[in-house]
């Protein structure tokens, strides 16, 4: 009982320690305006993190890639110690363990990415006819726009009505269910 409140825990925390940091990864990469107030929050909570790791993982092609390995590291972390409390055995397990653990940190990164989109698309939406003047329209809409834009082109308006968030999350839903999880049961079929 304890060992599972432990792993919940530990999952809920480095999950959203992950997202956080993917946020900043993909407010950087899509050019979002970091006067606002979500982005001076998430760049802040983040921090502590982030610089120090950007003195050994360079930017590169206009991109923070310390952001996106500091992501992959906490979701290794979450993986390990999630079998960890489980029991599994790391130590008779040997060196063929780690690939696995690697590919599986870099599945769930992925998931929490597709996740993100999905998140982000609907609070954009919502937003949009809520309150589209909010301080974080900005920083959402930058964020969802470069997904849904190539949808647009192909789903016209209906009734003034924007449809591609919907085809946007069967988009996501579906690479969560078809390749992602073949992925993870290919791993995890090799422990």
């Amino acid at each position: 009982m304890i060992s599972s409140a432990l792993h919940f825990l530990v999952q809920t925390l480095g999950n959203l320690f992950a997202i956080a940091v993917l946020l900043r990864f993909m407010m950087q990469a899509f050019r979002v305006p970091f006067h606002n107030p979500f982005a001076q929050f998430v760049v802040a909570f983040t921090d502590f993190a982030v610089k120090p790791l950007r003195r050994v993982v360079p930017g590169l092609f206009g991109l923070d890639w310390a952001c996106l390995l500091l992501a992959f590291l906490v979701e290794l972390l979450v993986v390990l110690s999630g079998y960890w409390l489980d029991g599994f055995p790391f130590a008779l397990a040997g060196a063929g363990v780690w690939p696995v653990m690697l590919g599986l940190a870099l599945v769930r990164l992925f998931t929490l990415a597709v996740y993100l989109v999905i998140g982000v698309t609907l609070v954009s939406a919502v937003l949009s006819w809520v309150n589209p003047h909010t301080p974080l329209m900005p920083v959402v809409q930058a964020l969802s726009e470069p997904f849904l834009r190539p949808i647009r082109r192909f789903v016209p308006l209906i009734a003034n009505v924007d449809l591609s968030p919907i085809v946007l999350f069967i988009v996501c839903q579906l690479v969560l269910m078809l390749p992602v999880m073949a992925l993870e049961r290919a791993l995890l079929g090799g422990l």
